[in-house]
């Protein structure tokens, strides 16, 4: 291996990182990477970080500072980082003795060439080459690339230290051996990765959240329902309802004996027919976006953005331990 490290242990959570992976460079020192970053370094992997930022070390220390009482409640070490994170702005030095890289860059086609034709030429042929990109595709990207087979889609949810999923998007010339690396690495870090089959703009978990955010700026600005009642609305019935069964269960569930069959048949034509056309397709408009803004200073009050996002990780926390434990007492997944 590269690096000279100890070899990752296990966290109070039962997970380690590989032991192939011993040193990981982040590209991009924003929210993303200093999320990735706190998530590897609790894995035990040292962390190199790359960013131009004159002050991107006092940025990524802050925010990690902010991120550990959440790491700690989640059960992995959060205290033993300052010596094995390290930050270096020039990008081919950074990723010289790696084992994994992961992209946290501006959504730039252009930028992220730049960088990812650098990243291979500099990195070593054994790392596992990842981008964390929303929108673009990795076959875009690696057009540039000699070995575009290396690069994959790694698209964590938000934030990656506490969301499980990432997606995991190969490219037309993704190799299928860098996507069960990227597999193996990210489950190894307690993830769950979900492999995709095909590349589509935005992935599939925003897409779904796309799409039901579009219904909801349709009814809050059609005035059924303000904003905090949607929200409300939301976490009493279908938010709890897909976080232990997802849209297909849950309604193979509503069949009844007949399961998904016979609910496609009965109700899911109702559907059809009478909800989907009636579905808004909104515009944020100065009048809406006026509306959104006013109704969320009314449901949010003065609460600063950091005080609403704690609690809202204290909750998810405990909602993850709670269908954990749910899951192993029933033996189900």
């Amino acid at each position: 291996m590269s690096s000279t490290s100890e070899p990752a242990t296990a966290t109070a959570t039962g997970s380690t990182a590989p032991d192939t992976y011993r040193r990981a460079a982040i590209i991009g020192g924003g929210v993303i990477g200093v999320s990735w970053a706190a998530l590897f370094l609790a894995r035990g992997i040292d962390v190199v970080i790359s960013d131009p930022r004159p002050d991107i070390e006092d940025l990524v220390r802050a925010g990690l500072d902010g991120i550990a009482p959440t790491l700690a409640r989640l059960g992995p070490p959060t205290g033993d980082r300052a010596g094995r994170l390290t930050f270096e702005a020039d990008l081919a030095t950074a990723v010289a003795d790696v084992d994994v890289v992961q992209e946290n860059g501006p959504e730039r086609l252009e930028l992220k060439q730049q960088i990812w034709r650098t990243v291979e030429q500099a990195a070593p042929a054994h790392a596992l080459l990842a981008t964390s990109t929303s929108s673009i595709p990795a076959t875009a990207v690696a057009r540039v690339l000699r070995q575009p087979e290396r690069l994959v889609v790694g698209h964590p949810f938000n934030p990656p230290h506490l969301v499980p999923l990432v997606e995991i998007v190969p490219g037309e010339r993704t190799s299928a051996e860098t996507v069960e690396r990227a597999r193996a690495f990210y489950a190894g870090l307690g993830k769950k990765p979900q492999v995709l089959h095909k590349e589509i703009p935005g992935f599939v978990a925003n897409r779904l959240q796309s799409a039901l955010f579009r219904e909801a700026v349709h009814l809050v600005a059609e005035g059924v329902v303000t904003e905090q009642e949607l929200d409300d609305v939301v976490t009493a019935s279908i938010g709890l309802r897909w976080a232990v069964a997802g849209p297909f269960r849950t309604f193979h569930l509503g069949g009844g004996p007949g399961g998904l069959p016979h609910f496609l048949e009965h109700l899911g034509r109702t559907m059809e027919t009478s909800m989907w056309p009636t579905l808004g397709s909104p515009a944020l408009d100065g009048a809406t976006v006026a509306l959104l803004v006013e109704q969320a200073r009314e449901a949010f009050g003065d609460t600063a953005v950091e005080e609403l996002a704690a609690a809202r990780d204290r909750a998810q926390i405990a909602l993850m331990a709670a269908l954990a434990g749910a899951a192993e007492a029933s033996g189900t997944r």
